[in-house]
């Protein structure tokens, strides 16, 4: 029998979640509130005051192509996450069913790769994007995404195929399936959560990274991180013009994000439940 919850404990839990949660949102709260004043009012100092002028937005859209580096962070967000899937779907079926000694060896390895500072492989990057003509080409981020968010993607989707009872995909072997319709017909049809929380969470990280996008891009492949970049210059920190940069660039995952947020949750919560 589930343990009575009164109401005052109800009552402190609401009230420490709200708190917990207007913390986490409160620096995009401040960027729009920012993004709403002149430069002058944006410099004065702190103030959750806006004066509700666009000009800022106006300015940016006037000064900068918002529409280009849109594209191409929208390119290399779902290409570097549909390549990730290609990949990973196998490998993690392969580590999920069909484990070796060494299988828990290479995922804790992949996982390592997390943590090595990215500028430490940055110079044999840069070089060899250099010599192989992926430098500031949408393939080119599209490959460096796929190669930063891969661990996490295998350890994701090797968590929910964990959860599906081997004996379905057994009694599919015994009808006949192939290795490709297990895949296709009744791995992922059981799998449709999780594989939808793993490809947001990856649009997210992708849309979000800026070290190997501002290093790796000119003009050309230049997504919205390098957007939000242009408006921090030698002249000074328009703080007004740069946050308005800094919303509109995400405010699309903001969206994604808000619609899809069941989705996410029910994938991230997938073979929790018993």
């Amino acid at each position: 029998m589930a343990r009575a919850v009164s109401t005052r404990r109800k009552l402190t839990m609401t009230v420490l979640v709200w708190l917990v949660a207007l913390i986490i949102f409160f620096p995009i709260l401040y960027t729009i509130i920012t993004s709403l004043k002149t430069e002058g009012e944006a410099a004065a100092g702190f103030s959750m005051i806006p004066s509700f002028t666009f000009e800022s937005y106006q300015a940016v859209l006037a000064q900068q192509d918002y529409f280009r580096p849109f594209f191409n962070s929208v390119v290399i967000s779902i290409g570097s996450t549909i390549v990730a899937l290609l990949i990973a779907v196998p490998a993690a079926w392969a580590m999920a069913f069909t484990p070796t000694p060494k299988t828990r060896d290479v995922l804790m390895w992949m996982l390592s790769t997390k943590m090595m500072p990215a500028a430490g492989v940055l110079v044999p990057m840069y070089l060899i994007f250099l010599n192989t003509g992926l430098l500031d080409t949408l393939l080119g981020l599209s490959i460096i995404l796929t190669l930063v968010n891969l661990p996490i993607v295998v350890w994701m989707l090797y968590t929910y195929f964990k959860e599906i009872p081997v004996d379905i995909l057994e009694a599919a072997r015994m009808d006949g399936a192939t290795l490709g319709k297990e895949l296709v017909y009744v791995l992922l049809p059981m799998a449709v959560p999780g594989i939808a929380s793993t490809l947001l969470l990856n649009v997210i990280l992708a849309w979000n990274e800026a070290f190997w996008t501002l290093r790796l891009s000119t003009t050309n492949a230049a997504p919205l991180t390098a957007f939000i970049a242009s408006f921090s210059s030698p002249q000074g920190q328009f703080l007004a013009k740069l946050s308005a940069a800094s919303v509109l660039a995400i405010l699309p995952i903001l969206l994604l994000g808000w619609f899809s947020q069941k989705q996410l949750v029910r994938g991230l919560t997938f073979g929790a439940v018993k």
